[in-house]
């Protein structure tokens, strides 16, 4: 057998692709359900939370999944991405339309602005690295980011601001603060990006030593 052939490339039909359709497929579902009666009905947003919390689960599973059976194919690199920022996009404006009117609604809006500009601005950034031969994994700062940034759309999800009571208050404010440092993350990691792709493109294309 001929070594130096390179590897069959794994089936585009596979569970973690499959995994990731589905993610995209589910995002209109979950703004449905976010939206729904504006965001005043506490039955769909318990439903939306669930909705979401299955969704994201999708995505780590996907992608162990992947990596542990070799999985990883070029249309997962570019569909998974793209999943991500969406559910992440239609839960951050949809909770922007929701929470309006809250004396905290334009602070949330602006955080709203900076976070999907930084997501997506470093998505485009990082597809055209790779393009250009380069890859830019997700670091330990990106990772704790999207933890930060998951648990606060969680927590946004659910009607806090519509129930009464020190414990809803207490933990709106709690996701309050998770929101905070996961837009601090995003905008410190965004920016360390910028600078590693700017000393990235000036190497070799495959040269990724420092």
């Amino acid at each position: 057998m001929d070594s130096s052939r390179p590897a069959d490339k794994p089936s585009n039909l596979n569970v973690p692709n499959v995994l990731t359709v589905i993610r995209i497929l589910g995002v209109p579902v979950f703004g449905w359900l976010l939206l729904h009666d504006g965001g005043e009905s506490i039955g769909y947003r318990i439903a939306a939370w669930a909705t979401f919390a299955v969704l994201m689960a999708t995505d780590k599973i996907d992608g162990d999944i992947a990596r542990k059976h070799d999985l990883i194919t070029d249309f997962g690199k570019m569909a998974d991405p793209i999943a991500d920022k969406a559910l992440t996009g239609m839960a951050f404006i949809g909770l922007a339309i929701i929470f309006t009117d809250q004396p905290w609604g334009p602070v949330f809006w602006a955080a709203v602005i900076l976070m999907l500009m930084r997501e997506w601005g470093i998505t485009v950034m990082r597809m055209v690295m790779v393009r250009r031969g380069f890859v830019m994994p997700a670091g330990r700062g990106g990772k704790l980011k999207t933890v930060l940034q998951s648990f606060a759309i969680a927590g946004y999800c659910l009607p806090f601001e519509l129930w009464d009571g020190v414990v809803p208050a207490v933990l709106l404010a709690v996701t309050h603060v998770l929101m905070a440092a996961a837009l601090v993350v995003a905008l410190v990691t965004g920016v360390q990006y910028v600078i590693d792709a700017r000393r990235l493109a000036a190497q070799p294309a495959g040269d990724t030593s420092r």
